[in-house]
């Protein structure tokens, strides 16, 4: 599945989609980027964050006043965005040892109000309200990442590469560390785990993930200003990975898809597309509480079993 996966993802622009649809898919392989570390920060640690929109923006903004202030392009910004953003998670994450569930949620969602009333009041260090412009990558050993076309195989690369290293870390004795985190907490401190050094650990492997999609969105857009990073932002990645599924592989990815490209499938305006997601949202927990991707398969191993059995 994972390969077949990869294939569509590479072989979609040779479909010729059109400038608008192959957009709105690079748009949405930058949110994967950022679902792939949710998941394991909410499907695999069972903390959940509503804030992972500020977590980008602090990449996405990293990037760009390196880009002004000391001419770093995209590939030499990258690690810095992605080591500022996990350690602004770091930060963010010391709540989860003293607060947990609805009262750490609160605590991510107003780490989104904050976010964005320092940057509209940063003045020109941050752009203030109007935000901050960046140049195209350009054009990097012959490959011109200014063409739409490039630049979606660059966000398929990350996207691939994201979704690899969630599945190694959810195989991996870190993952089973931070399943035992979720399931039973005080069992798992009692057999020597040491709970909060893994839970900000997990915070901020998570906002390295959004540290990289935040510099691979200000690249795309090539301009940035604070409501891309507030409230509304977050509810929508939060929306992404329960819908899709946090601990599946392929979760984030289908996540994506469904709260980006359900609008554009069904013609909706955005008040009708969030009555959508509202909807679906209520059904997923009632009906498939694993997300879309684990009630796929599901179905799968049902109907797999009656054939077998047959």
């Amino acid at each position: 599945m994972p390969l077949l996966v990869a294939i569509i993802l590479i072989g979609l622009p040779f479909l010729h989609p059109g400038y608008r649809f192959l957009s709105l898919a690079a748009s949405t392989g930058v949110s994967v980027v950022a679902l792939c570390g949710l998941a394991v920060l909410f499907g695999q640690a069972g903390i959940m964050s509503v804030g992972h929109a500020a977590l980008m923006g602090v990449g996405a903004y990293t990037g760009a006043i390196l880009a002004r202030d000391a001419n770093l392009g995209f590939f030499a910004a990258l690690p810095f965005a992605a080591l500022f953003s996990a350690g602004v998670a770091g930060l963010v994450g010391l709540p989860s040892l003293r607060v947990g569930g609805h009262h750490f949620v609160i605590i991510t969602f107003a780490m989104c109000g904050l976010f964005t009333i320092i940057l509209t009041n940063g003045g020109a260090f941050t752009g203030a309200a109007t935000g901050l412009d960046v140049a195209p990558i350009g054009t990097i050993l012959s490959v011109n990442f200014g063409r739409l076309q490039n630049l979606y195989f660059l966000v398929v690369c990350f996207v691939l590469a994201s979704i690899a290293l969630m599945g190694l870390i959810i195989a991996s004795p870190y993952g089973r560390t931070l399943r035992s985190i979720r399931e039973n907490e005080p069992l798992a401190a009692a057999l020597g785990v040491n709970t909060s050094l893994h839970k900000i650990g997990a915070f901020m492997l998570s906002g390295a993930f959004a540290g990289v999609a935040g510099i691979l969105q200000l690249y795309f857009l090539q301009h940035i200003s604070p409501d891309l990073y507030g409230a509304f932002p977050s509810i929508y990645i939060a929306l992404m990975v329960m819908l899709g599924g946090p601990r599946l592989l392929l979760g984030p990815l289908v996540g994506a898809l469904i709260v980006s490209f359900l609008p554009e499938v069904l013609n909706l305006d955005p008040v009708d597309a969030r009555i959508a997601y509202g909807v679906g949202l209520i059904l997923v927990i009632l009906v498939l509480p694993g997300g879309v991707m684990a009630g796929l398969a599901q179905l799968y191993m049902t109907l797999r079993g009656k054939v077998v059995r047959s």
